[in-house]
């Protein structure tokens, strides 16, 4: 045994020697810089295949990327209506109407087309936002020409049956009740309803009174009047070539009917005027859930790529201010974040975090201290957040289904074909003159909504020692509604 360690022994330090041998900077430990991590190489530039943009006889526009090597295709189809064609006494028509579609279609019951779906191996996931809903597709290609009846069918030709209307309606009506114990809920639906008004699409809430307004016909009318070519697209991704996609399509979807549409605009709203705080009362909560935020900016702004970075120097990584602050520093909380939400019309910057609840005051003074701050930041602070952005670019198009979701943002948004090809490119041009510029403009701590759902009876004493600004007191009932009767 002892030999045998002994042979072994002697085997690698031969081994050693030899990479050595061929590796002097290995031999020398002064030729090597041990006291700092490796630099950076340059972030690799994204080179994707064109997008082809094809047109079906009915005016239906496809976007087509070749993806292949992998036998498989990602068919998104995109509506350009969602919850802001919402009527008054009607909120969650959209999102509910679209929810609908795969619970039975065509020929099939909800039980069936669900079967059908799992046969294929495939996968349909409808989805529904403010501004877009759409339908999602992925199917292995050897699948494809039984896959896309399927599809055609929930787009075209959704059942909406009664008794599937009310399985869905109780679900929500049970979501309702559930997020009265959901700090996370309370607070969110009331920063939306503070920065936009409870009248706005952005602002407005799902509710009791308007779920069991929903009817068959509304969901009917709902359907008719959008899901037309002309407020369509589709997105084609996968190992498929236009030659052989487009008859496929023109035989699923070309006897789609246009027609006009009704005009859906959204109102653009003010900037907050002071600062004000909302302390929700959520006795024993173990938590705070802070939301901070204000009016943001719309996916068209110029200032697009200088927000990016700056928000990443601010909450936008694990490495930010936010979070190296509150969760690192004084460990107050499990992650601090902050992020712009891009939409047609402005939406909102937020900061927030759930924090320990007697914790919150504190945790407070630093968010404010941190969106002060953020108004200047150092030359390492923009390389580090521009790398990091860059170099995380490319993973977002590692499947074709990320890059059908990409592709469809770009529809969504009608952004240039070379968008994504030369998106590090301008983030890496971002200067500190940008960031800096785009923090005052947007981050001003002293305009601004505050939100905090947790124990006011422990927390207030503390909140308002800070003197943040008026404060306004709620409860759950305040934000939610009555609580909503489930199972009547």
């Amino acid at each position: 045994m002892g030999r045998h360690l002994s042979l072994m022994a002697g085997l690698t330090l031969i081994a050693v020697g030899a990479m050595l041998s061929l590796n002097p900077a290995l031999a020398a430990d002064e030729q090597v810089d041990r006291s700092r991590p490796p630099a950076l190489g340059p972030p690799p530039a994204l080179d994707l295949p064109a997008v082809e943009r094809h047109m079906l006889l009915n005016g239906l526009p496809v976007y087509l990327l070749e993806k292949h090597g992998v036998p498989v295709v990602q068919i998104n189809l995109l509506i350009r209506t969602g919850s802001t064609a919402d009527k008054v006494g009607r909120t969650g028509l959209a999102a509910l109407t679209v929810e609908m579609l795969d619970e039975g279609a065509g020929e099939r019951d909800a039980l069936e087309l669900a079967e059908a779906i799992a046969y294929l191996g495939a996968d349909l996931s409808p989805w529904s936002g403010y501004h877009d809903s759409g339908i999602d597709l992925f199917t292995p290609l050897d699948k494809l020409d039984e896959a896309l009846p399927l599809l055609a069918d929930v787009v075209l030709r959704p059942s909406f049956d009664g008794e599937e209307l009310e399985r869905q309606r109780l679900d929500r009506l049970t979501a309702l009740l559930q997020a009265r114990d959901e700090p996370r809920s309370i607070a969110s639906a009331q920063f939306n309803r503070a920065l936009f008004g409870a009248d706005h699409p952005y602002g407005r809430l799902a509710d009791e009174a308007s779920l069991r307004a929903l009817k068959v016909e509304d969901l009917e009318t709902f359907h008719n009047t959008y899901f037309k070519p002309g407020n369509a697209a589709l997105i084609v991704v996968g190992d498929v070539t236009a030659d052989a996609m487009m008859p496929k399509l023109e035989v699923a979807f070309g006897g789609w009917r246009d027609a006009d549409l009704p005009a859906t605009e959204v109102a653009i709203v003010d900037q907050i005027e002071r600062r004000t705080v909302y302390l929700v009362d959520k006795p024993g909560a173990a938590q705070s859930e802070i939301r901070i935020g204000r009016i943001g900016a719309a996916r068209d702004t110029e200032d697009y790529y200088a927000l990016v970075v700056m928000n990443t120097v601010l909450g936008g990584s694990f490495t930010s201010r936010l979070n190296s602050n509150l969760r690192g520093d004084k460990g107050y909380t499990y992650g601090a974040r902050s992020r712009f939400t891009f939409r047609r019309a402005p939406g909102p910057f937020l900061a927030g975090a759930a924090v320990q609840t007697e914790v919150t005051d504190k945790a407070l003074a630093e968010f404010m201290k941190e969106l002060e701050a953020i108004h200047s930041v150092s030359d390492e602070e923009l390389v580090r957040a521009r790398n990091f952005v860059a170099l995380r670019f490319p993973q977002r198009f590692q499947s074709v289904s990320a890059i059908g979701d990409e592709l469809t943002e770009m529809v969504r948004f009608d952004l240039p074909p070379d968008f994504f090809n030369r998106y590090v490119q301008r983030i890496l041009a971002v200067g500190k003159e940008d960031v800096e510029r785009v923090a005052a403009e947007y981050i001003d701590p002293d305009h601004l909504v505050i939100v905090v759902v947790g124990d006011r009876e422990k927390t207030q004493e503390g909140i308002k020692a800070l003197e943040l600004g008026s404060i306004q007191e709620l409860t759950i009932e305040d934000v939610l509604g009555p609580e909503p009767r489930v199972g009547e």
